[in-house]
């Protein structure tokens, strides 16, 4: 028997076939763009962590990677004899084994234990994640004298001059710890019998793929189970998995009187293959609204652990955005801003946005609320160009809405974004004929690469036109959606 680590613990927590795959076929793991953000969100804030709680600068650090097994466990114990703040301190039971992120001396050869997480909150799975921490460290030898979590505390805004205190908040987790302890060996000796097993376990997708963490293996487990012709998740905000987990795994075998409007609509034009279109309604929402008008769009960047003096953790800060004009005369103008700098591109991005989205016409986007916040938040920072952004907002018109209400083609899938709806209405537009970047996680990772200081001149330049010419293509297919929806060839399209 091995000792399995906490991680695979708590994958065994959310589904038993998930820990066999960890410790037996790991290469089937594909981990999402998402994902892999979150765990460079977590090493950001742990290396934070130690700098904040070790002020005096004498902690240890016990570094896995350089030592390896079984060298940590010994050098553990050797830096428990000093009392000093140590982190990433390595326990082992012989079944299972953690590594602490942060333990501080207490009174009477007593230690106090912080897990450190990135997340804005304390969620239940990491409870259990303390709860396992504790039975191993404590099993090993080691006196707790309490146990807390820290996460980010996402109120807090960076002042600037790599000065973090602030940016974590500690939740006392002791009691709920102690409640949970005589639970956790049968948690580690049930994750043993399964990884023991020769053969897979058998377990269906579900639920539990996404809770409380979005499984890399999901897309290995789909592909062993049968095609479904046409999805229940196809139905837009269906309780699908309510209804697959008793069996009903095809949209077709719902009842019709149990959806909604909407969900009969996917339904009729899946099964039929037939494009719905109220081409009078589109038309009719769109009259009101006469030329010029603006076609906008934003791209943004989010950092767990902010770079940039005034901002929140996790703050969407906008980047990139592209406009098009549409004039009066059906003449098309585009203007964009993008800055790759490396430096804070808010103020920047806020000036020259007002310019370019003059001073009348509907300003168009493609789920409002996401740039209308966007543009809020950015007034909220500078308040003499408030007033300018504020005049954007009040004329902007959702798209989304229309398309949803009055356009579904069965290639939608039951989604309505532009990625879905662009091929469907227009369809010789198309994402996948770009270089790079190809979708708005790929324009995140295109911008870090970009303000990355050890990337090239001409990588840089190369990641600026991949940027361009998506975020361009994304007003662009607003305006050729604009021309279906309101029945007008305006523009050279």
């Amino acid at each position: 028997m091995r000792p399995l680590s906490k991680s695979k613990i708590m994958a065994f927590r959310q589904c038993p076939r998930r820990v066999w795959l960890e410790v037996h076929r790991p290469e089937l793991k594909t981990d999402s763009s998402a994902t892999m953000a979150s765990y460079e969100a977590g090493h950001t804030v742990g290396d934070i962590a130690r700098r904040l709680y070790d002020r005096v600068g004498d902690g240890e650090l016990i570094d896995i990677d350089t030592l390896g097994f079984p060298a940590v466990f010994d050098a553990t114990a050797e830096a428990l004899t000093h009392r000093r703040p140590i982190f990433e301190a390595a326990f082992t039971t012989g079944d299972a084994l953690a590594l602490a992120d942060v333990l501080l001396p207490a009174g009477k050869g007593h230690w106090r234990m912080v897990e450190v997480k990135s997340s804005t909150s304390v969620k239940d799975a990491q409870r259990e994640d303390v709860a396992i921490q504790t039975y191993i460290t404590t099993k090993a030898g080691v006196k707790l004298h309490s146990m807390a979590l820290a996460h980010i505390d996402s109120s807090w805004v960076y002042p600037g001059g790599d000065n973090y205190a602030g940016l974590l908040v500690e939740e006392d987790l002791t009691q709920d710890t102690l409640e949970l302890q005589p639970e956790v060996q049968g948690w580690i000796d049930s994750a043993q019998r399964i990884v023991a097993r020769p053969e897979m376990p058998q377990v269906k997708t579900g639920a539990q793929c996404d809770s409380p963490y979005a499984c890399g293996f999901y897309g290995y487990c789909a592909s062993l189970e049968p095609a479904v012709e046409m999805p229940i998740h196809w139905l837009p905000r269906f309780r699908a998995q309510e209804w697959a987990e008793q069996g009903v795994v095809d949209l077709r075998d719902v009842p019709v009187e149990m959806l909604n409007d909407t969900q009969q609509r996917v339904r009729k034009c899946t099964v039929t293959g037939k494009v719905y279109f109220d081409a009078e309604g589109a038309a009719r929402d769109l009259a009101a609204h006469a030329l010029p008008g603006y076609f906008l769009d934003f791209e943004t960047i989010q950092f767990g652990v902010p770079i940039w003096a005034g901002m929140r953790p996790y703050q969407q800060v906008p980047f990139q955005y592209s406009v098009h004009r549409l004039g009066e005369r059906g003449d098309l103008e585009h203007r964009e801003f993008l800055d790759l700098s490396g430096k804070d591109p808010s103020r920047a991005f806020a000036e020259q946005l007002t310019e370019d989205c003059g001073s009348e016409g509907p300003v168009f986007v493609y789920n409002a609320a996401f740039e209308n916040a966007r543009m809020a938040e950015l007034g909220e920072r500078f308040a003499d160009l408030k007033e300018g952004l504020d005049a954007i907002v009040a004329r902007v018109v959702d798209l989304l809405p229309i398309a949803r209400n009055r356009y579904y083609h069965p290639s939608q899938q039951g989604s309505w974004s532009i990625k879905a709806v662009l091929p469907a209405v227009v369809p010789e537009l198309s994402y996948e004929a770009l270089d790079g970047v190809r979708n708005g996680g790929d324009a995140q990772e295109a911008f870090l690469d970009a303000i990355a200081p050890q990337t090239s001149v001409e990588k840089r330049e190369a990641l600026r036109a991949q940027l361009l010419a998506y975020c361009g293509l994304d007003t662009y297919a607003m305006v050729r959606l604009w021309q279906v929806f309101a029945g007008r060839t305006d523009g050279t399209l």
